[in-house]
């Protein structure tokens, strides 16, 4: 029966969970601004692919919280509604044993004729409601409106959402309209199912902040609670936000409704982001600009305390303890969930399992925590009111044409199963605990801040599997130290001298040494046109040596990254080549990295071998950007190439999703680069352009008068079938203007002369 998923019993609080389990929560946000809707579950696109049902049943979830939207099923009203959607996936859940905690909406509005502060809006919305239960009247769980407290904020005090509300007033209308639509809602649904049960579900808040914001804090921890405050019919004179309420011009009586008509939920659902939790600064001068604001008289900074404060806060433990010695009612978190990298999103997960876990030890009634997003979800940098294609990966990551299984997949089937969590990324810590993750100097404070993740204390014989890099003298293997270090992986880079990757014995010496859980071969012959005249050297490095290593990584079960070139194509086509376009290599340097492709994929098929082009990165002087940017603007002479196309490709985003694929454990040929084809003349026109510098000194030629020793294809573009995982190649070379330094390209100076 449906419901029974949910591993629940009765006991004299209400509902008490047997065990804790693992729910999947989808993106399905369909919010209003002005009059365009953002739809996520367009942009992920579980709109049109049935097929995703399974790939969340193999998650090992319980309950999975769904949208039954009234934006998309009725909008003119119940008799026009369009059930065919959820009249294919709601019974084919069901019969997979996953129990539907059904959303009615998900930070909407409601249908183009209503709004949040729409005096008819609670009534519209019951009435569909009873609709959905008469449908399916076998669902028992229900969400009638996701979040109303942190919507009403975003829609009637920040302005981002409609009705676009800028006061108070705006902001209490729209909750309480929001609040009163979910008690009509379940009386509706209560009408046909008496035994249907509302999850409310909520940002989970807390504020901390310096003394002289301290009034303003305790208001802000006082408003997280209104919500379940108002349905669990706590509102009144006597309440501590009363005089608020009243004061913005609220009728008394819109709150004394929930005094009579009390609906409190049987699960509350507690939603926990990075930016949940907030620290309020009245020293402005310590910030940037776009942290400051304005509110009850005050012009102070707000930002999450995790780039701030000195000490970490406890997390969502305390917070949880909290939400339960208010309401006596059993929880569950209903959304966990950080944009990260993928190793931090791992780690932000088990933080809070093991966090639920403990309070369930405290005698908490906890019973679960649903992994957030399954399909991911986009744009939500920019709270969803533009579609910049900013994407934040799941369980699933929906940029393949099938959407790929990431490293949290793995992670959630282990923690349903209570299998103890095996990957080794999770011993080190996010970075909201670590040294570096200031915006500003960072702040003292007297914060308690014990929490079960920041004391473990790590003893002698623990043992932390580190990623070995090899090319320790390159740019890429600078690159991915620096940026393994950067993410809290642990890493050892070595040099040939401390391993031969081209000498077995060297190589086996050096996993009996390091004991990897994966290797990274950013080492290799890398000299194309000296290459001709050196062939077996090149072949050694490119060839042999991540044969080895491809050997003895599939007999020891160690995860395997090398690289490719787009010198494996010959040229003859005029669109990017793919991964599984025909290679033909015209020069030593591409035949030597086509065998090593067939070699290593032959004895490891579970490798991963990237293939990328033209290359840049901030630390490296002698790439072409660099050099050619230091040359123009020092008015010298740099020839290009008017005739050779290629993708360049930004050395960091490069190492990001490569290290993201290597956790995830990708395996096969992947094409990554920053998209886009151009020549290297037009590359250097377009970094010149970005940087205000003159590009009079620059002299084109073709690729014949540069009289290349080795034969170059005159178009080796690079795309991929598999997924764009890269950001745009503008996005990437304004990134790497504003990293680039005085010794390489002083950008800064470039352009106020070019301005003067």
């Amino acid at each position: 029966m449906q419901g029974h998923n949910l591993d629940i019993k009765k006991n004299s609080n209400g509902i008490l969970a047997q065990k804790l389990n693992v729910w999947g929560g989808l993106e399905c946000t369909l919010n209003r601004v002005a009059n365009d809707y953002f739809s996520q579950m367009h942009r992920n696109g579980h709109d049109g692919r049935l097929c995703d049902l399974e790939r969340f049943e193999s998650l090992g979830i319980s309950a999975i919280r769904y949208p039954v939207l009234w934006e998309l099923i009725a909008p003119y009203g119940p008799d026009s509604a369009d059930w065919s959607w959820t009249d294919a996936r709601l019974p084919d859940l069901r019969a997979r044993g996953i129990t539907t905690i059904a959303g009615l909406m998900h930070h909407g509005s409601g249908p183009l004729h209503t709004s949040l502060i729409d005096s008819s809006f609670p009534e519209h919305l019951a009435v569909f409601a009873g609709a959905v239960a008469k449908r399916y009247p076998w669902i028992e769980y229900y969400t009638p409106v996701n979040e109303p407290l942190t919507t009403a904020r975003f829609s009637g005090l920040y302005g981002a959402w409609y009705p676009h509300g800028h006061d108070d007033g705006v902001f209490i209308q729209a909750l309480l309209n929001q609040c009163r639509a979910i008690v009509l809602s379940m009386r509706a649904i209560r009408e046909i199912n008496s035994n249907a049960k509302l999850i409310q579900t909520d940002d989970l808040s807390k504020t901390y902040s310096t003394p002289e914001m301290s009034d303003l804090a305790d208001f802000y921890n006082e408003r997280r609670w209104l919500s379940w405050d108002l349905l669990c019919g706590k509102v009144g004179p006597d309440h501590p936000l009363w005089k608020y309420l009243i004061g913005a011009g609220t009728d008394p009586s819109q709150i004394l409704w929930f005094r009579k008509n009390t609906c409190p939920p049987e699960i509350i659902g507690v939603n926990y982001y990075i930016t949940s939790e907030r620290w309020l600064d009245h020293r402005v001068k310590r910030y940037s600009k776009h942290c400051l604001t304005n509110y009850q008289g005050y012009r102070f900074v707000d930002i999450e305390p995790a780039r701030v404060l000195a000490t970490p806060t406890p997390g969502i433990a305390p917070l949880l303890a909290e939400a339960w010695e208010r309401y006596r009612l059993p929880l569950a978190v209903t959304e966990a969930h950080i944009g990260a990298h993928r190793e931090d999103q791992l780690r932000w997960l088990l933080e809070i399992w093991e966090s639920a876990k403990h309070s369930q030890q405290q005698g908490i009634d906890i019973c679960a925590v649903t992994v957030w997003a399954l399909l991911g979800s986009y744009d939500w940098n920019s709270l969803v009111t533009e579609c910049k294609g900013y994407y934040e990966p799941g369980p699933f990551d929906v940029r393949f044409a099938i959407p790929r299984p990431t490293a949290i997949a793995t992670l959630m089937r282990e923690l349903a199963l209570g299998s103890a969590p095996s990957h080794p990324v999770l011993k080190g810590h996010g970075w909201w605990r670590r040294e570096g993750r200031f915006s500003c100097p960072p702040v003292a404070t007297r914060t308690a801040v014990t929490s079960l993740h920041s004391a473990r204390v790590k003893t002698g014989e623990e043992i932390v599997q580190p990623i070995l890099i090899t090319g320790a003298t390159g740019t890429l293997g600078y690159a991915f130290a620096r940026m393994c270090q950067q993410r809290n992986l642990a890493f050892i880079v070595l040099t040939r001298q401390q391993m031969d990757i081209s000498v077995r014995v060297s190589v086996e010496r050096a996993i009996a040494q390091y004991r990897p859980w994966a290797i990274v071969n950013a080492s290799g012959y890398v000299n194309v046109d000296n290459a001709e005249n050196d062939v077996e050297r090149c072949f050694r490095e490119n060839t042999i040596g991540p044969s080895i290593l491809a050997d003895i990584c599939a007999r020891d079960g160690i995860r395997l990254l090398t690289f490719s070139s787009d010198l494996v194509f010959n040229g003859e086509q005029r669109h990017p080549y793919v991964e599984s376009d025909e290679i033909f290599p015209l020069n030593v340097y591409g035949r030597s990295k086509a065998k090593s492709e067939q070699e290593v994929l032959g004895r490891y098929a579970d490798s991963l071998i990237v293939r990328t082009s033209a290359i840049f990165g901030p630390w490296d002087r002698y790439n072409f950007i660099t050099q050619g940017l230091k040359a123009l603007a020092e008015d010298r002479p740099f020839v290009s190439a008017n005739d050779i196309t290629v993708s360049p490709t930004y050395v960091p985003d490069l190492v990001h999703a490569s290290l993201d694929l290597l956790i995830d454990g990708a395996s096969g040929m992947w094409h990554l680069t920053n998209g886009q084809s151009t020549t290297w003349m037009d590359l250097i026109l377009k970094a010149a352009d970005k940087a205000g510098i003159d590009a009079g000194s620059l002299v084109p030629r073709s690729g014949d008068q540069l009289e290349y020793i080795a034969p170059r294809p005159p178009y080796s573009a690079l795309s991929s079938e598999r997924a764009i995982l890269l950001p745009t190649l503008d996005d990437a070379l304004d990134r790497y203007l504003h990293m680039v330094k005085d010794d390489a390209v002083d950008v800064r100076k470039s352009k106020k002369s070019a301005l003067a």
